[in-house]
């Protein structure tokens, strides 16, 4: 029996939480294909998840292999599979987990071939994040050109991929960020951006904006203090703390969870592989690494995207 390595959890609860077990190797069911890993990358959702904080309506079943972001080459093909060979390279989003492994089997409806101009690791930052960034631009914002529209936490993951989406769409971009990630937001195309350390993002806001993207955890206070920055008629979409306007102030609120679409997710590919979207990688760090990982981000101390190298 050949083995492979895995970050399982067993239980919920700290980082300590988080095992690196040695399990038997997958084969591909139905419509499957066995999918040598490159790289997965971490989402802070998935901290969450191993502290039990999303059992009401994401319960894992333990053992739970981590993992959602998935980019590898594809080893075994599953009865029934069409549309991949063994060689192809590909990325996806991994609803059930599995990607922090050797090896994952993965359902062939959620892959789509990664990009042919980055390394195949560094694509494993595209799938859970650009897809929550496609979605909040396009389908839920509907940012376009001549908007003006704020960025709140531009400095994370999905921040980094929201701003180019934006500026792709042709808004003008005001982005919020720590001064240690305001030069890369810059080159992501943001036109301002508001060290949200120093103070009140109003004071230094010239004017409201037709769209506020949130993309961070808010205090009661500091969620209060947005609505006043959007215009009447004007959209706020939050992928973190719900934010409720005045009932007066003439402003649609949404809270959005991303899905899992593959044709988003080959739209991304092809702005990646045309030099229109970039990906930033912060960091890579061994399997073995990922709850030192799980750490940093529950203090504060990541930014941009981490890769997982098993």
């Amino acid at each position: 029996m050949t083995m492979m390595k895995t970050a399982r959890i067993h239980e919920y609860g700290d980082t300590s939480v988080i095992r690196y077990d040695a399990v038997p190797r997958p084969r591909p069911a139905f419509g499957e294909v066995l999918v040598r890993v490159a790289a997965t990358s971490f989402n802070p959702t998935e901290a969450a998840l191993r502290a039990g904080l999303l059992q009401s309506f994401f319960p894992a079943e333990l053992p739970y292999t981590l993992g959602w972001d998935l980019a590898g080459t594809v080893t075994e093909i599953g009865p029934g599979t069409e549309g991949f060979a063994v060689g192809d390279q590909v990325i996806g989003r991994l609803d059930g987990g599995g990607a922090a492994a050797e090896y994952v089997r993965a359902p062939a409806a959620v892959l789509v071939a990664a990009p042919a101009s980055i390394p195949l690791a560094n694509a494993a930052a595209l799938p859970v994040a650009g897809l929550t960034a496609w979605q909040a631009v396009f389908e839920h914002g509907k940012v376009g050109a001549g908007q003006r529209v704020l960025v709140n936490g531009a400095g994370g993951g999905v921040g980094g991929f929201v701003t180019q989406l934006a500026t792709y769409a042709g808004a003008e971009v005001i982005a919020t960020a720590s001064p240690r990630s305001t030069e890369v937001v810059l080159r992501h195309g943001a036109d301002q951006v508001i060290d949200y350390t120093a103070g009140l993002v109003s004071a230094a806001l010239d004017g409201p904006v037709d769209t506020l993207l949130n993309l961070v955890p808010l205090s009661p206070p500091a969620a209060a203090a947005l609505p006043p920055l959007v215009k009447r008629g004007g959209r706020i979409i939050s992928i973190a703390t719900p934010i409720e306007p005045a009932a007066d102030a003439g402003v649609s609120a949404m809270h959005m969870v991303a899905r899992n679409d593959v044709a988003h997710l080959a739209a991304l590919v092809e702005l990646v592989d045309a030099a229109t979207l970039s990906i930033d990688i912060s960091e890579s760090r061994p399997l073995t690494d990922l709850a030192d990982v799980h750490h940093l981000s529950e203090t504060g101390r990541t930014r941009g995207k981490v890769i997982i190298i098993p």
